[in-house]
């Protein structure tokens, strides 16, 4: 006996019509439900084949809410290689509802097949890893599905809803309503794994949503067109998709060379662009908060100005424009666009920077004042790759540190400032989309060991809640992902990806100039690991990483001869062949920290990598640890004989005792050869 009460809610903001009463329609010795609402067009039909109706209260009973019963005879001896397929339609009429039922139970298996053999070839051509760690592996390939399972179709279109939970007894489920910034961010992973036409149907469902004078949507409602949505305040609420628009159509033409696409898409492009350059309230160059929201949706004690998130995403986005520019081979406007990346680089450097405190501020008030509070957000300078922040070195060590870092992820905001909260949507708790911004810093910035923590840490995090899904936000001081998280987040997914393949293997596609970027930090106990399924401009490549003697060797092939050159500085002129190789010589000495999560309700105890550097015969590390404790961590010497001081070497670990004192405490370790 299945027992349920129905609901019929459409996502808000449509109307609702009330809790539905049930009919049932017997067809054979079996039949269905229809649920009537109060309007006549909004009905629905549920089913089992074999199914039979259970005691329905009569009218003459006290009233109440009954629950409805399907009964089913099942016997597994004769019935055990069955399937009972759960059939529903939502329409009006129950001669219609009917017959879309009857034609579900006739079709149920052939969409069940085209799903199964949807995922058998799932990865044909998209990427995947072969690494000494399954697991890492896995979450790769379940970030994917993740992303892929994010598609929503919408009329005669397909977008990303930025994820899933339950809605509960709300018509406002989480987040499942189409986001601008949630699409954008998750299509730079998009690109590395392959799935351009994905890509290409999520910038459309977008553009065709452009506002005139140029503004990219925020969020939008799978029921919209049920309301006067315009009138609402959340279809371009916040101001970042716009710049993130062109941003990622680079990044398209940078991993496709789908110039026509481009071409298709310039006015558009360029009416982003234009309106960036024409909201710019006070007048210093540099886009702002006037036209929505940067990043933080609430702050204390008043909304910034300007963001340094905002202005760092404005000045890769006149990058991106400049590049474009060049690609169309629009003179002009690259120059425009080059001009004002140039101009707010250095505004950047000599307006937000706070010397006497060696971070970043938050933002920049209308007077030229700032907020210092300390935040992740200037991270967003490294997403790119064209970017980066100079005399940035004292903040990502202390994004690295206990004071932003958790054993889970990073804080948005230090846990030494005033307005910290761990429980905060925007003031103290983590995001794996924060932590992913980092990660993809660290790497760019020269601290891959910081850059690995944090990606593992997201990827640690496809196992713990919805498997396969990574949570939206979680505590800033306990490990546990929060009752209101959406537990299947689009961009957390993302944030496995991006920082893996970008960061960690550093592979970026150059496809117009037929070049592969290849750039790779792989953890210490990896002797080797594949790429497989690299799309460069359609053409697919097997990546191989080998280290041998002191190098790291990277091979490229292709089942056809094909026009790539790795790392090359202009257009690859050479002829095609199926394989190609580089060579990196590796340092002399690598570390590698354990990367499991802390059980659930868990403080941030683990050893953190502050800093490295490095000299021609020596590298040094600043750890931290807790007071008293010694941590043995994994040790490759690739150029012996190396002495350390400041800890201990044996067997392939070092081990390091950290000074006694409560809390985490400093080490210093140093490396010669």
């Amino acid at each position: 006996t299945i027992r349920f009460t129905p609901d019929m809610l459409r996502m808000w903001p449509a109307p609702n019509f009330g809790r539905p009463s049930a009919e049932w329609v017997a067809v054979g010795q079996s039949g269905y439900y229809i649920l009537h609402t109060d309007n006549d067009a909004f009905s629905g039909a549920i089913g089992i084949p074999g199914g039979t109706p259970g005691i329905m209260a009569p009218y003459q009973e006290r009233p109440r809410t009954y629950p409805l019963e399907l009964k089913l005879a099942f016997d597994p001896k004769t019935q055990s290689r069955l399937f009972f397929p759960l059939l529903m339609a939502v329409g009006s009429g129950n001669e219609a509802l009917g017959r879309r039922l009857m034609e579900l139970n006739r079709t149920w298996t052939s969409l069940y097949r085209q799903t199964s053999d949807y995922y058998a070839h799932f990865f044909d051509r998209r990427l995947t890893t072969v690494t000494p760690d399954p697991r890492f592996d896995l979450a790769i390939r379940w970030a994917e599905l993740a992303i892929d399972q994010a598609q929503v179709k919408y009329h005669d279109e397909t977008g990303l809803v930025a994820g899933y939970y339950s809605s509960a007894d709300s018509a406002r489920p989480g987040f499942g309503w189409f986001f601008g910034r949630d699409t954008l961010y998750t299509l730079y992973a998009v690109h590395s794994y392959g799935d351009f036409e994905l890509s290409r149907r999520a910038m459309e469902f977008l553009l065709r949503r452009q506002r005139a004078d140029g503004k990219i949507m925020h969020e939008f409602s799978q029921t919209a067109d049920l309301v006067d949505w315009n009138a609402l305040p959340y279809f371009y609420a916040a101001a970042d998709s716009t710049p993130l628009f062109v941003m990622t159509m680079f990044d398209y033409v940078e991993a496709t060379g789908d110039l026509d696409f481009l071409r298709n898409h310039w006015d558009a492009v360029k009416n982003a662009y234009a309106f960036t350059r024409a909201h710019d309230s006070d007048g210093d160059g540099i886009y702002d908060n006037s036209e929505g929201t940067g990043w933080v949706e609430s702050w204390q004690p008043t909304m910034p100005h300007q963001e340094v998130y905002l202005a760092a995403l404005d000045q890769q986005s006149c990058g991106a424009m400049a590049r474009l520019s060049a690609l169309v081979n629009d003179s002009g406007l690259e120059k425009n666009a080059q001009d004002h990346a140039d101009d707010i680089r250095g505004k950047l450097a000599s307006e937000y920077f706070d010397k006497s405190r060696n971070f970043y501020a938050f933002s920049r008030n209308a007077d030229g004042t700032l907020d210092h509070t300390a935040t992740v957000f200037p991270s967003v300078a490294w997403w790119n790759g064209t970017l980066a922040l100079s005399h940035a070195e004292a903040m990502i060590s202390r994004w690295a540190s206990d004071e932003f870092s958790t054993d889970w992820g990073i804080r948005d905001v230090g846990r030494n400032e005033p307005i910290y909260d761990p429980i905060s949507y925007h003031q103290g708790s983590v995001w794996p989309l924060f932590t992913g911004w980092a990660s993809l810093a660290e790497y760019r910035a020269g601290q891959p060991l910081a850059g690995y923590a944090h990606l593992m840490q997201n990827a640690n995090l496809t196992f713990t809640q919805d498997a396969g899904a990574v949570t939206e936000l979680l505590s800033g001081e306990y490990f546990q992902p929060f009752g209101r998280s959406s537990s299947h987040q689009l961009w957390s997914s993302a944030m496995v990806l991006t920082p893996a393949l970008r960061g960690l293997f550093g592979v970026e596609a150059d496809a117009p100039h037929h070049v592969l970027r290849v750039n790779p930090r792989l953890p210490a106990t990896w002797d080797s690991a594949e790429l497989r399924n690299v799309n460069v401009g359609g053409a697919l490549f097997v990546l191989k990483f080998a280290r041998k003697a002191g190098k790291l060797t990277v091979e490229a092939s292709s089942d056809n001869p094909q026009v790539l050159c790795l790392n090359a500085a202009a257009a690859c002129i050479t002829p095609p062949a199926k394989s190609r190789r580089v060579e990196f010589d590796l340092p002399a000495v690598e570390i590698e920290l354990p990367h499991d999560l802390p059980p659930i309700g868990s403080t941030t105890r683990q050893c953190k990598v502050i800093s490295q550097t490095s000299s021609t015969r020596a590298m040094s590390f600043e750890l931290e640890g807790q007071g008293g404790e010694a941590v043995e961590i994994a040790l490759r010497v690739n150029q012996p004989p190396v002495q350390v001081s400041g800890a201990s070497m044996s067997a392939g670990k070092l081990r390091i005792e950290f000074p006694s004192g409560e809390g985490y405490q400093r080490k210093s370790v140093k490396f010669t050869w």
